[in-house]
């Protein structure tokens, strides 16, 4: 059976957890079937039964549209090429098409209604749950939404990374739940694990003497990361914050987050601002030296980074909210906090103070108790080993697949 994957992100261009899952699951599904991945980005690579075929679409024909529209219409135009190419290549025809994220929807309507092939989803995350994305596209968020409804109420199956993501699909939109299974996003354990390199974190001024708590993700509403900056000024003055914090949704919420750090940095020592996404090693290593990681989402699908800090033997501090709930074990493996969102959007914490006093209440309890972080980073490490294996995830995805194949005849 010939898989054909959809994506925007593909390494070395990822910038968020859907790249790392495309990343993990092609790399696994090639040792049991013929893969092509085709991506947003210009890039060629032939690996055994893995073959990976970028387009990066020239934008100079958007130049007569407003900024906010360039993405979703730039999506729509590396959709048309990814079919317009053919859905196979010398060895033979697709026989699956599986879409990640929506920027790669709409190619798989495009194939299941030109070539009749099956269309599977991984939703990662759901476009009604992130308002805040009308900021970045204005009514290119309208168009991102369209295309995610039409392409879950038409897919053959879904897969959603957690129970509460399946919950949500379900309550959003029009299909039907036999059609909707839970795969969880995976971990390379032999990959990500824990690390002494003191080196690699003092590049960037962090003192590995001292503990420090980590946070590494987008500067996105969606990651939190406003309620942890509003958290420091109540943590424990010994403790380090290293914030590695990658693209912002908008130029003027970078300069907010900017500001912010400098406001604090002015108040406070040891908080080290690392503004962008560093090489997967370096990120490893700071996982490992960090006394605590600290994931404040305000939505989380799933959290991948939770899964990596485990890996890396780290206790966790995360919000209460979606597939983190199914990640971390409270008591066990780190502390969850409630942010209470506000039912309507934007989906807030009805009581932000209340949030950011619960996170550096559990950041301080991890920090003054060593054998407590031990234990639970040792509970974490054992977590992610037996439940969240690639090969185990690639292998419900491919079984799913050939579910879907005798129904389309």
């Amino acid at each position: 059976m010939r898989v054909l994957l959809t994506t925007n992100e593909y390494p070395p261009y990822v910038y968020g957890g859907a790249g790392v899952h495309v990343e993990y699951l092609s790399r696994e599904l090639a040792k049991l079937t013929p893969v092509e991945v085709r991506s947003f980005h210009d890039q060629t690579l032939d690996d055994g039964q893995l073959h990976v075929r970028g387009i990066k679409m020239d934008t100079t024909h958007f130049a007569g549209c407003p900024q906010s529209f360039v993405s979703p219409l730039k999506a729509l135009s590396t959709c048309l090429a990814f079919v317009g190419q053919g859905i196979g290549d010398l060895e033979g025809t697709a026989e699956i098409i599986h879409c990640h994220t929506w920027y790669a929807h709409f190619s798989g309507i495009l194939a299941k209604i030109l070539y009749n092939i099956p269309m599977v989803i991984t939703v990662h995350s759901l476009e009604p749950l992130r308002p805040w994305k009308r900021d970045q596209l204005g009514h290119g968020y309208d168009l991102s939404r369209w295309i995610e409804k039409t392409a879950l109420e038409t897919a053959d199956a879904i897969i959603a990374v957690s129970r509460s993501t399946r919950d949500d699909i379900l309550r959003l939109f029009n299909v039907e739940p036999t059609r909707v299974v839970v795969i969880p996003n995976g971990i390379d354990t032999e990959e990500y694990h824990p690390v002494q390199e003191p080196e690699a974190i003092a590049q960037f001024g962090i003192d590995p003497q001292r503990p420090y708590v980590l946070f590494v993700g987008r500067m996105t509403r969606q990651k939190g990361l406003y309620y942890l900056l509003q958290a420091i000024p109540h943590l424990d003055p010994k403790l380090q914050v290293v914030l590695c914090a990658g693209d912002a949704d908008t130029l003027a919420m970078q300069r907010e987050m900017e500001d912010m750090v400098q406001e604090l940095q002015s108040h406070r020592s040891g908080i080290i601002w690392i503004p962008k996404m560093v090489s997967r090693q370096t990120t490893i290593a700071l996982y490992s030296h960090a006394a605590i990681f600290c994931c404040p989402s305000i939505y989380e699908p799933f959290g991948i980074i939770n899964l990596e800090a485990m890996a890396c033997g780290t206790a966790v501090v995360g919000s209460a909210v979606g597939g983190i709930n199914e990640v971390v074990v409270d008591g066990e493996t780190g502390f969850l906090v409630d942010p209470h969102l506000s039912m309507e959007p934007p989906h807030d914490p009805v009581a932000p103070a209340q949030f950011e006093h619960g996170l550096a209440e559990a950041i301080n309890r991890l920090a003054a108790d060593p054998s407590l972080r031990e234990r639970m980073g040792q509970a974490g490490r054992e977590r992610v080993e037996r439940h969240y294996s690639w090969r185990s995830i690639a292998q419900q995805t491919y079984d799913l697949y050939r579910r879907l194949r005798p129904q389309r005849g």
